[in-house]
């Protein structure tokens, strides 16, 4: 392998690309979410495993007291594989998750006064998040991995 060549390995570069499907929305009481992965070979490769993960940026505040926390609500680890230049592998994934709902939520949820109270205190505190399944292909001899992003909401 020329110099090059084991630049653009060690970026990531040239070695494959990822394509995620999933659903566009989860539901907060469920239990897995389910889609494909396509890995397309740039070139021969060595897949050690792709890694699926279901995950929630939560913010709360405003301005100078904004703070934001990730959480990995699931996660699921798929076998590797060896890949030719050209090649196309679909690989098929069920990721199970547990999200766990804000007292704001859950009071919000109970409808009535108890229900406006809740809203209003998320309201009051910001909170808010967004979520993302991320699927990311660790290819050996890579420190960048390829990955791929796709938003959802949550029903």
């Amino acid at each position: 392998m020329g110099l090059w060549a084991k630049i653009k390995q060690f970026f990531g570069f040239g070695t494959v690309s990822v394509k995620l499907t999933g659903p566009s929305s989860f539901d907060a009481d469920g239990a897995e979410l389910k889609g494909t992965i396509v890995v397309t070979g740039k070139s021969d490769q060595i897949i050690e495993h792709v890694e699926v993960v279901l995950e929630e940026k939560f913010t709360t505040g405003r301005g100078d007291s904004e703070k934001t926390q990730e959480f990995k609500l699931g996660v699921v680890k798929l076998g590797g594989f060896n890949i030719k230049s050209g090649e196309t592998k679909s690989l098929e994934y069920v990721l199970p998750y547990s999200y766990a709902k804000t007292s704001n939520e859950q009071l919000a949820e109970k409808g009535g006064v108890m229900g406006g109270l809740g809203k209003l205190g998320s309201m009051a505190s910001g909170e808010k998040s967004e979520f993302s399944i991320i699927a990311t292909v660790d290819v050996k001899g890579a420190t960048f991995d390829p990955n791929d992003i796709i938003k959802i909401k949550k029903a």
